[in-house]
């Protein structure tokens, strides 16, 4: 953006010791969109004082973020929430400077090796059976237990160059898989677990009408890719002392999918210096709210 008197205005108000003067100023900054970040970052650049660095940089955040309330607001709104995309611009939290290009070359790739294996003549386990042993085997894509000490764990493309997530990251990825390769699995609500249950190739989960356990071969660890029967689960629901009932069993849409991701990255930003991302996180788990 081409500086003007009033942005040079601005910009020199950026060290005033007054909060209450740095808040109007900050306030009109961000008002003029981010557009303005590479000014910004040019001023930085020409800043010896860490302090003013610091704000500049929070600046440059706020900047990023509030473009991210409105790309999160308008897949909201969106006919269809599609998971990837939606775990994309999650990781725009983190890096709003990521190029998402290489991660969808990844993804095709994976998929693609994935379909080359498959053919109309598997049974669904036969297919989850090609599909988990080309992305835990073949791909190594490693299961971890979640660490909320390491973020990165949460955000895909991370996740895809360090072959490495935990439950809710791998299972998006297994989630986009299956829609990828039109394979009738999905996250269900299965409660302190990240399960996807792969359906009869029939069942549509807008029109069914009965329990929908009863259209459900069997299901499938995200973590890691072991398949489970409906024994396993129950015995699993008898351990934990779970009542089980009906909406365990319906598929999660992609909003909720995408909002427990949310939620569970603002548990990594706990310490004082990060509360602010955690209240942001928060913030743009609400959005998804129904």
């Amino acid at each position: 953006m081409q500086q003007t008197k009033e942005l040079t205005a601005l910009f020199t108000l950026i060290d005033d010791p007054d909060e209450e003067v740095y808040t109007t100023v900050s306030d009109k900054i961000t008002e003029f969109g981010k557009g303005i970040i590479p000014n910004l970052e040019n001023l930085w650049e020409n800043t010896l004082s860490e302090e003013v660095q610091s704000r500049i940089e929070m600046l440059i955040h706020r900047l990023h973020y509030k473009d991210l309330v409105t790309d999160l607001t308008e897949w909201e709104k969106s006919p269809y929430h599609d998971l990837l995309f939606g775990a994309l611009l999650v990781a725009k939290f983190q890096y709003p400077d990521l190029h998402t290009t290489p991660v969808l070359q990844e993804i095709e790739k994976i998929r693609r090796n994935i379909w080359l294996e498959l053919n109309s003549f598997l049974t669904p386990l036969e297919q989850a059976n090609v599909l988990s042993s080309i992305v835990y085997n073949y791909y190594n894509l490693k299961g971890i237990e979640v660490n909320y000490d390491n973020p990165d764990d949460f955000f895909i493309h991370k996740v895809l160059e360090s072959k490495k997530g935990n439950a809710i990251s791998n299972g998006i990825i297994y989630q986009v898989m299956c829609e990828l390769l039109d394979i009738n699995a999905r996250i269900v609500n299965i409660p302190k677990q990240m399960i996807l249950a792969f359906y009869h190739s029939d069942y549509d989960h807008s029109s069914f009408i009965g329990h929908p356990q009863e259209k459900i071969h069997f299901f499938v660890d995200a973590l890691n890719g072991h398949a489970y029967s409906h024994q396993d689960i129950e015995n699993y629901f008898k351990r934990m002392a779970i009542q089980p009932n009906a909406g365990f069993f319906k598929p999660v849409s992609h909003k909720r999918t995408i909002q427990l991701l949310i939620e569970e990255i603002a548990k990594c930003f706990t310490r004082p210096s990060q509360e602010y991302k955690q209240k942001e996180l928060i913030e743009l788990a609400n959005l998804l709210d129904d």
